[in-house]
């Protein structure tokens, strides 16, 4: 069943809203995130969550919120006939599907058209020619924008591969055609490593898009990955908002992003930036999207790939620039015109995020679900944190690890990344392990604290993913923790209940008690 809000969205600064309600179809961080805007502006929102997100905070935070299926992403996030059904049951006008699950669905965006439902986003046209990583090579050759060098989609015969492979020169990079997060990606160093990574790649990239489709790429060595944030609108106007450096990575996933990088002077910026540009209106590119490129160690970019749809990273742009991307989305979306050209926009000091997840790094980033006992988050001037959760709150299994975002801003690097190390420090999540220690590290590493990044520079530097902790530091944790729970069962039997105590905990209470849901 729906929840109502009886209180009124705030008011719009600028006179009426783009759009009365807006439906966000995503969950976690990212939506209230998308509240927060659409608040401002004076648009009322609505959400939707699994069974798994009852409690969730996107859920307290929105207007209205909708049930849409079991935990199971397949079953909820991403069936795309409940997730519209909802938006027209409720008089949304538009949708905005955040990052991650339906928000580069070509198809999702086609039904949200088809319902009568604006869809803040690109277009599914450009999607389409975006989403398949073959297509949008070939795309990019002709608009003049280089790529690494690379094959077309491969065929099953390990031989004809290793062929290919040996024109283009080892290292190579196996690449799923559809896709991304870095989920069927190999590299491959010599032809006898091909059967078997040709296997996996393929595997992989059918179970995580329902396409094996692979191609080649050079492998670029210690390469940085460094991305444009572009946004476009409906009249034509097209312009960058500067670059964010994320070569901290793991698995091809990023772990932390800063603007601008530190590599980047004045000149290159707008030179790539044109590029970026160029490489968005090769595809018809319409609203907030991002332009992924390799640098190599001699300076050369190359074009990977558009992310159509908003970034996690997104805050370090908007630290930078003082650009609200998400309004700039809504409005855009709505048919409004970019209100600033490129000449209006300048980068000012520096920004750093830390992707804050539940995973345990000295344990090869084991995911770490659990309840959160308490939580102290950070403040202080320059500091941003974004998040979903709450002391109680506990992080389902379902979704990605990702908890928070914490955002530090300052003059130059050296203050930001100053700045970062004492947020760190404030930042207390209890009852489940994090990546905090590990950012925390990551801050006082002297290559980091330089600049001298690359994508693997985890790789390079393992002893940041090692734990330090005492062995009987972590035994007197064990006997401390069993004390505990004996004391919680003591006081349940006390109290003559087999619940445990709230501990005080409002969230918690409220959960329980389902905050007058109906």
């Amino acid at each position: 069943m729906n929840r109502r809000r009886s209180r009124r969205p705030a008011g719009s600064a600028t006179g009426k809203p783009p759009f009365t309600k807006i439906l966000i179809a995503n969950r976690g961080e990212i939506a209230v995130r998308v509240i927060r805007s659409c608040h401002e502006m004076g648009i009322r929102t609505a959400t939707v969550y699994s069974d798994a997100d009852r409690t969730a905070l996107h859920v307290r935070f929105a207007h209205e919120a909708y049930p849409i299926g079991p935990p199971s992403p397949t079953e909820s996030y991403l069936n795309i006939e409940r997730i519209v059904d909802a938006a027209k049951s409720c008089g949304a006008e538009a949708v905005h599907p955040g990052y991650g699950f339906l928000s580069e669905n070509a198809a999702f965006a086609s039904a949200c058209r088809d319902a009568g439902l604006v869809f803040i986003g690109p277009p599914p046209e450009a999607m389409e020619a975006l989403g398949d990583k073959v297509r949008a090579r070939k795309l990019m050759l002709e608009a003049g924008v280089p790529v690494v060098p690379g094959t077309p989609p491969l065929s099953s015969d390990p031989a004809e591969v290793a062929r290919q492979a040996e024109e283009i020169g080892y290292p190579v990079l196996l690449k799923a055609a559809a896709g991304g997060g870095g989920k069927g990606m190999r590299v491959v160093r010599s032809s006898d490593e091909i059967p078997s990574l040709l296997a996996q790649a393929k595997g992989e990239a059918a179970s995580a898009f329902g396409d094996d489709t692979v191609f080649l790429e050079k492998f670029v060595e210690r390469p940085r990955h460094i991305e444009f944030q572009i946004i476009a609108d409906t009249q034509g106007h097209c312009i960058s908002l500067g670059e964010r450096e994320c070569s901290i990575q793991r698995r091809h996933q990023k772990l932390i992003e800063e603007s601008p990088s530190p590599v980047m002077d004045d000149e290159t910026r707008r030179e790539v930036g044109d590029l970026a540009v160029k490489a968005a209106r090769a595809a018809g590119y319409v609203n907030a999207g991002t332009v992924e490129f390799l640098r190599g160690e001699d300076g050369q970019f190359y074009f990977m790939e558009v992310n159509a749809r908003l970034q996690v990273e997104h805050p370090v742009t908007e630290m930078v620039t003082g650009v609200d991307l998400v309004k700039s989305m809504i409005e855009i979306a709505a048919g409004g015109k970019l209100p600033f050209a490129q000449s209006d926009i300048g980068l000012r000091g520096h920004a750093i995020e830390c992707r804050i997840i539940a995973e345990d790094p000295t344990r090869n980033f084991a995911p770490s679900p659990g309840t959160i006992r308490g939580l102290r988050t950070p403040s202080g001037p320059g500091v941003r944190y974004d998040d979903g959760t709450y002391a109680g709150y506990t992080v389902p299994v379902y979704y990605d690890p990702m908890i928070a975002k914490l955002i530090t801003w300052g003059r130059d690097r050296r203050e930001a990344i100053g700045r970062m190390a004492r947020a760190l420090d404030e930042l207390r999540i209890d009852g489940l392990t994090t990546s905090v220690s590990f950012h925390r590290k990551v801050m006082d590493h002297p290559a980091f604290i330089e600049g001298e990044l690359h994508t693997g520079f985890l790789d390079e530097h393992p002893e940041l993913l090692q734990s330090h902790s005492d062995p009987w530091l972590d035994e007197i944790a064990v006997v401390a923790a069993a004390v505990a729970h004996l004391r919680r069962l003591e006081a349940q039997s006390a109290h003559g209940t087999d619940d445990a105590p709230a501990g005080g905990s409002a969230w918690r209470d409220g959960a329980r008690r389902g905050w007058g849901r109906c």
